[in-house]
């Protein structure tokens, strides 16, 4: 049985919102001191460090593949190290797995792996993706936190909206941190990595009886955008270096519009173009 199977429908609204850089404040620390230090590790990298990581963090940080999936991110860096820099092993069997499966995470991989168990990149991409939630798990818990406005705003909407985080980050990571800061309080349902992508888990969603003009995705990069449109649901940015002020609009401004129907049109429109520009499109 799955997450969707024990969901119901409360409320005739629905906000998704994304988990990290969008609701919390963890992209950058976990994308600088996790995410591409291991890959560095892993696949012996130390003498392009440098280069590499600054290449890493643009990838998953400061331009329009923001928030990728951390395989896909990974099969993209990694693809770029085999040509400039040095020859990845087996490299097109990790490619083909990320191009190619239906769920992108740490259970779908280790059953590719059954399948393919003399896979050189499929393995290490296993242990990399291991080794990164460990070395989060161990991040200065103080430094793990939501941006400011994020639980006044999900209390705000969860008077007339369902919640549910739709994220791609690992499960226990997002619970563990939503729950720490009370957050969860104001959460129906939690679809994280495991779940499916987030457009999987939007369509999923609105097979509970929700109308998709009343359905309202907020995220912070392009694939929560590319999820949304997909589905024919509205979109909310959450702007990268003015999260605060974005979530303050949220209340001010957009969640009132989503429920008098005039969210849609010139206002989305426009938050489209900023989401755009903050981003570097």
């Amino acid at each position: 049985m799955s997450v969707f199977d024990t969901y119901k429908k409360a409320k005739d609204y629905l906000i998704c919102v994304d988990s990290d850089g969008c609701a919390m404040d963890t992209m950058d620390i976990k994308h600088i001191r996790c995410f591409g230090p291991c890959m560095v590790q892993q696949w012996g990298l130390k003498q392009w460090e440098e280069e590499i990581l600054a290449r890493w963090n643009d990838i998953n940080l400061y331009t329009m593949t923001r928030g990728i999936n951390r395989f896909k991110g990974l099969s993209v860096a990694l693809q770029e190290i085999d040509k400039q820099y040095t020859e990845i092993e087996d490299l097109s069997t990790l490619v083909d797995w990320v191009q190619n499966s239906d769920e992108l995470s740490n259970d779908a991989l280790k059953r590719a792996i059954d399948t393919n168990p003399e896979s050189v990149s499929l393995k290490k991409a296993l242990s990399w993706s291991e080794s990164v939630n460990a070395s989060i798990k161990l991040l200065p818990q103080e430094e793990i936190k939501p941006f400011e406005l994020v639980k006044e705003a999900l209390e705000f909407a969860h008077n007339r909206a369902d919640i549910a985080i739709v994220s791609s980050a690992n499960l226990s990571a997002v619970l563990e941190e939503w729950e720490k800061h009370g957050l969860l309080k104001s959460v129906d349902i939690v679809l994280a990595q495991d779940s499916g992508s987030k457009a999987y888990c939007i369509s999923q969603l609105l097979k509970k009886g929700y109308s998709a003009e009343n359905v309202l995705m907020c995220g912070d990069a392009p694939g929560d955008l590319s999820a949304a449109q997909s589905n024919c649901v509205n979109y909310y940015p959450i702007l990268v270096r003015f999260e605060r002020e974005s979530w303050q609009e949220f209340m001010d401004i957009a969640f009132k519009k989503l429920l008098d129907g005039t969210y849609s049109g010139e206002y989305q429109v426009e938050k489209i173009k900023e989401f755009n520009s903050n981003l570097g499109n």
